[in-house]
């Protein structure tokens, strides 16, 4: 019943929008692209923090005049920089940290914009990935972590950065082509050409990106750090394809395939991986 009400929402949402277009088309296609660039979920207060980060040293970066909120679990002096997927926060790191703690090695967390505790009112992957740039160069993190967009954003920016001090990428969940997620939102809303190509129009405005050509099949090809890809077979959110489609092209990746574990990929046999990953020095390089 929820599912059904969603999508009747969504199609009314579009059905209004499609109007809007025809006596303001600007208007329309501003409203839709904040739609789709919004979350909905994901804030934090900063009077309620979830126990993981309250036991956090917390730090605020300043990204282009923006909050980035960052959380620091001091330990040695190698750095594991952790980055969280759309509408979630750094608190879904909660299960992977006390693993990560046993490692002996510093972690980092940061809250993407428009979420947790960071400010912005809209979310992008390059503005994330600009986000994860000064966060890289304040922390000096040898490792990336990253959920489904929050991986993604990772993979865009070493692509762009080919950061030699990042040895070893961790992304799961992770989507591929960001022209599919697009194509869904245009979908679910049955949005009109107008505002379609409006939005396209004001991503390459914005970013200098063009939608259809963003994907991480390019970005994955250019790099050559070590990866660990893990996909669950039956994500609803992220299908499996799209980590094939990465580790086609990312020579230097290993694919773990999961069952049952969704999207979340919450999982102590999983964090074990990871964390073998993380310290096999032998198979995947120092």
């Amino acid at each position: 019943m929820k599912k059904i009400t969603n999508l009747a929402l969504a199609k009314t949402i579009g059905i209004y929008l499609n109007l809007l277009s025809y006596f303001f088309p600007k208007l329309s296609i501003q409203k839709a692209y904040f739609l789709f660039s919004k979350p909905r979920r994901g804030k934090l207060n900063n009077s309620d923090l979830p126990e993981i980060l309250k036991n956090a040293q917390s730090e605020i970066l300043i990204v282009k005049s923006e909050i980035i909120q960052t959380y620091c679990w001091k330990g040695d002096d190698k750095v594991i920089l952790l980055a969280h997927g759309w509408e979630s926060n750094s608190s879904r790191w909660e299960r992977l940290i006390p693993e990560l703690k046993k490692t002996g090695h510093t972690i980092i967390a940061l809250d993407a914009p428009a979420h947790g505790l960071s400010s912005e009112l809209i979310f992008s992957v390059p503005k994330y990935a600009e986000s994860i740039a000064v966060a890289v160069e304040k922390f000096n993190p040898e490792i990336l972590i990253g959920h489904s967009m929050g991986g993604k954003a990772c993979l865009y920016y070493q692509y762009l950065n080919q950061n030699k001090n990042i040895t070893k990428m961790i992304l799961l969940g992770a989507p591929c082509d960001f022209s599919i997620i697009y194509d869904n939102y245009i979908s679910l809303l049955g949005l009109n050409s107008t505002i379609a190509k409006g939005i396209k129009t004001l991503y390459f405005t914005h970013f200098n990106i063009d939608i259809d050509q963003f994907s991480g099949r390019f970005f994955a090809s250019k790099i050559t750090t070590q990866g660990l890809l893990v996909h669950d077979i039956d994500d609803t959110v992220v299908l499996f394809k799209e980590s094939e489609k990465l580790v086609a092209q990312w020579k230097t990746a290993t694919l773990i395939t999961t069952k049952g574990l969704g999207h979340s990929l919450h999982n102590s046999d999983l964090n074990k991986k990871i964390i073998q990953f993380i310290a096999d020095k032998n198979r995947f390089g120092s």
